[in-house]
């Protein structure tokens, strides 16, 4: 564990997101990301939900007062180096949400566009998500969607490289500024011959749409089965990489790296998806 000197403070990062109270996703998993990265973790909690590695059963939305609430205290007391949202289960919590950014002085943050749960759940409404995209997005120093949220944010379908490069332009033309759009479902959902695979290596292709600046990210796919909280651990890895002064790229790179570790250590400890042991 990383020590500091009493001259010397970590730097703050704040999770907005919603509490998985199995700890394999949400805050939960946040906040053990953020420790990893030595970043001393907050949070505000948006909205309880019931789940564990099998599926979500219900939840209770937090009042976007609620959120507000949460959140004051905190910028009142630290000067926060990295944020990230993840969760926002309703159309008031994001607008509040975006008033704090707006309001505050919050760092942009990394907008982990929460839609679905491993499981299939759906955790928002298209409401929601037309507030996401018009009040949250603009305010964003990178929007993170896997590839059934970047499908649902653009109507595309996808299902190699070049559909997902023009869904991440699509989505920055939405008024995000860079986005990353993640293809670890390319594989684990829709299996072909012809997709992630070069030379007879398995990847997980995921593209960075930095300010239209194009990488592509691959990394050899961890095989063991659908994995829990993947998507959260890497928006908050990315959130800690920034706050500890990277830049864009090398946080998303350094973060991926961190995930592809953590999917690898994945613990077969439920009775559904594989949680992130962080």
């Amino acid at each position: 564990m990383r020590t500091f000197k009493t001259s010397e403070s970590p730097p703050v990062a704040l999770s907005i997101a919603g509490l998985d109270p199995s700890g394999g996703a949400g805050v939960l998993a946040d906040v053990r990301t953020f420790a990893a990265f030595a970043c001393f973790p907050t949070a505000a909690i948006t909205s309880l939900t019931f789940q564990n590695t099998t599926g979500v059963s219900g939840a209770l939305h937090q009042a976007a007062e609620t959120v507000r609430a949460q959140v004051l205290p905190i910028v009142a007391d630290f000067s926060v180096a990295g944020a990230k949202t993840g969760m926002l289960p309703t159309r008031e919590v994001i607008g509040e949400v975006a008033r704090l950014f707006q309001e505050t002085n919050l760092p942009a943050p990394v907008v982990d566009p929460v839609m679905r749960a491993t499981s299939g759940d759906d955790l928002i409404d298209d409401n929601a998500v037309e507030c996401l995209i018009s009040d949250l997005f603009p305010l964003a120093m990178l929007v993170t969607p896997n590839i059934p949220e970047a499908e649902r944010l653009t109507g595309l379908t996808i299902g190699d490289e070049p559909t997902m490069r023009a869904a991440a332009e699509r989505i920055r033309a939405l008024g995000a500024r860079s986005v990353l759009v993640k293809g670890g479902h390319l594989l684990s959902q829709r299996q072909t011959a012809k997709r992630g695979v070069e030379g007879g290596r398995r990847e997980a292709i995921d593209v960075l749409n930095e300010e239209g600046r194009v990488t592509i990210l691959r990394a050899d796919l961890v095989s063991g089965g659908e994995v829990h909280g993947s998507g959260c651990a890497l928006s908050a890895a990315i959130a800690a990489c920034l706050a500890r002064g990277m830049s864009l790229g090398e946080a998303v790179e350094t973060a991926k790296q961190f995930i592809t570790a953590a999917i690898k250590n994945a613990p077969a400890i439920g009775h559904g998806s594989r949680p992130l042991f962080l």
